[in-house]
């Protein structure tokens, strides 16, 4: 089974890295941006981030966020 932690992963490592050759500093916004979106989602869940999975994580939830980071975060 694929865990989102390995989805995580391979996206920084493989999509980021290898494939984009993207800068420290866009990397860095990608981990902070994902780190929000888990938070949001655990809150959302009741789980803890190490518990999410990639069907916590649905186009609802998503919104949501969005929706969130606009409204909260400006």
């Amino acid at each position: 089974m694929i865990t989102l932690s390995t989805v995580i992963q391979g996206f920084f490592s493989d999509r980021l890295v290898r494939q984009k050759g993207s800068s420290p500093h866009t990397i860095a916004s990608y981990r902070d941006t994902i780190r929000l979106l888990l938070t949001f989602t655990s809150q959302r869940t009741g789980k803890q981030p190490t518990k999410l999975t990639l069907d916590d994580l649905d186009a609802a939830t998503i919104g949501a966020f969005l929706d969130h980071l606009e409204r909260e975060r400006g």
